[in-house]
């Protein structure tokens, strides 16, 4: 199976929540060291904290305008798909 080098979840999900989406990408062996960035528009601290406790790598709220949104979503690619070491594939291990 190919696996995304990174996934950006949102926590406001129109049906199963992000947080949710989280648990089971952890829960997964073939998944659980896939990078997991939280993009979203919450900013209550029991969402970040809850985050990091299932595992998100990073939280990032979203900017509301959309040039500095693309700014800091070309940041994130920047940041996770070049510079970032991955992790070998949990079932090497």
């Amino acid at each position: 199976m190919d696996l995304p080098q990174l996934v950006l979840l949102d926590l406001k999900l129109p049906k199963v929540g992000g947080l949710e989406v989280l648990t089971q990408i952890r829960q997964d062996p073939r998944t659980k060291r896939l990078p997991v960035v939280i993009l979203t528009s919450s900013n209550t601290e029991a969402d970040v904290a809850r985050s990091y406790d299932l595992g998100a790598n990073s939280y990032i709220r979203k900017p509301v305008d959309f040039s500095q949104f693309m700014d800091a979503v070309n940041s994130l690619g920047l940041y996770w798909l070049v510079l970032n070491e991955v992790p070998p594939p949990a079932e090497n291990w």
